[in-house]
């Protein structure tokens, strides 16, 4: 370490209270822990956490069914924004003082938070470290799963479930940018009418209406040559339904059930391709060679004020508990955030 690297950290307090999971469980038993202040190793930062974004995996976690990888924090927050104050040995960019936005392994629910350096990417003029937070964990999953899993290309049309949420939102706007029609299911008409604001195409309320149906309607019975699906369970043979030949089923959630009854014959007919993937699990190598791709093919236009996460609301980080109910309550629309500095 150098003299410098030194000086940084000890310029940092020694502990600080993150907010834990004292045991799986309801939003209750998210409590403080006081904890030591993380020291980056090679190739990682330290930030001093300006926000946290809040995800579905962080209350699945808490709920005791998604254990942080080896090696990572049991602290939930998967994304973070806030300023680097000390880097690890052989980190050049991000230098400390910058503002960045990183996609992390577990622990945004802090003061600070470790990140792999080449993890992060420079929050531009005009993004606020709010938006800047809500931002890595569902651009990093649409991106990986609709344009490199699904090969989305200009003209097609994708069927997203949850079309208000997060992951939803991204989607609607991502797909604006790059030429994709969408439709989205959602649990109300007020939502639908949201979805339908913010750029989506068509939307289906789910609990009034057979999406099926509908989007062999709005299709023309061709269907959609891509659903993201969130859901899995038994909605699987239901979006298969709903797919042109040659379509592509990308799960990236099992929010209905892990196990799914399809007719593979039909798959085998209608060529349909079955994929998904986690984020959370994936290499550090594999993350950097996505968030570079991010970086050349995406991040241009959040530079250019073309594209901000939908915000909903923001909690203290003391109030992490109130934005997990939010969170399950289903209320929400877009990205949910806590402020922690």
């Amino acid at each position: 370490m150098s003299l410098n690297f030194n000086s940084m950290l000890a310029s940092l307090p020694a502990t600080m209270v993150a907010i834990g999971i004292a045991a799986p469980g309801g939003p209750e038993v998210l409590r403080g822990e006081d904890i030591p202040v993380p020291v980056p190793g090679p190739g990682q930062v330290l930030i001093r956490v300006a926000h946290a974004g809040v995800n579905r995996p962080d209350v699945v976690q808490r709920q005791g069914f998604y254990p942080a990888p080896p090696g990572a924090s049991p602290i939930p927050g998967l994304e973070v924004s806030g300023h680097v104050v000390a880097a690890g040995d052989g980190v050049i960019d991000p230098a400390p003082g910058m503002a960045v936005a990183a996609l992390v392994n577990g622990g945004g629910y802090a003061p600070f938070c470790l990140a792999e350096a080449d993890h992060c990417l420079p929050v531009p003029e005009g993004l606020s470290l709010a938006e800047a937070a809500a931002l890595p964990e569902a651009l990093f999953t649409v991106w990986h799963n609709v344009f490199e899993r699904a090969y989305a290309r200009d003209g097609e049309t994708i069927l997203v479930h949850g079309g208000t949420s997060g992951i939803g939102t991204m989607t609607i706007a991502l797909a604006r940018l790059f030429g994709l029609a969408t439709i989205v299911t959602c649990g109300s008409a007020d939502k639908c009418a949201r979805a339908l604001e913010l750029g989506a195409d068509h939307a289906i309320d789910y609990k009034t209406t057979d999406f099926v149906e509908e989007v062999a309607a709005i299709t023309g019975k061709r269907g959609v040559e891509i659903v993201l699906d969130m859901v899995a369970g038994d909605y699987v043979p239901r979006n298969l339904k709903c797919l042109a030949d040659d379509g592509r089923h990308v799960t990236i959630a099992v929010q209905g059930g892990v196990r799914a009854q399809i007719n593979m014959a039909e798959v085998m007919r209608r060529r349909l391709v079955l994929t998904g993937s986690t984020l959370r699990a994936r290499s550090d190598a594999f993350k950097a060679a996505l968030a570079s791709e991010i970086r050349e093919a995406v991040w241009p236009l959040v530079g250019e004020g073309l594209l901000r996460p939908v915000m909903d609301v923001s909690f203290p980080l003391a109030d992490a508990a109130a934005a997990h109910r939010r969170m399950e309550q289903g209320s929400h629309v877009g990205k949910i955030v806590l402020d922690v500095d």
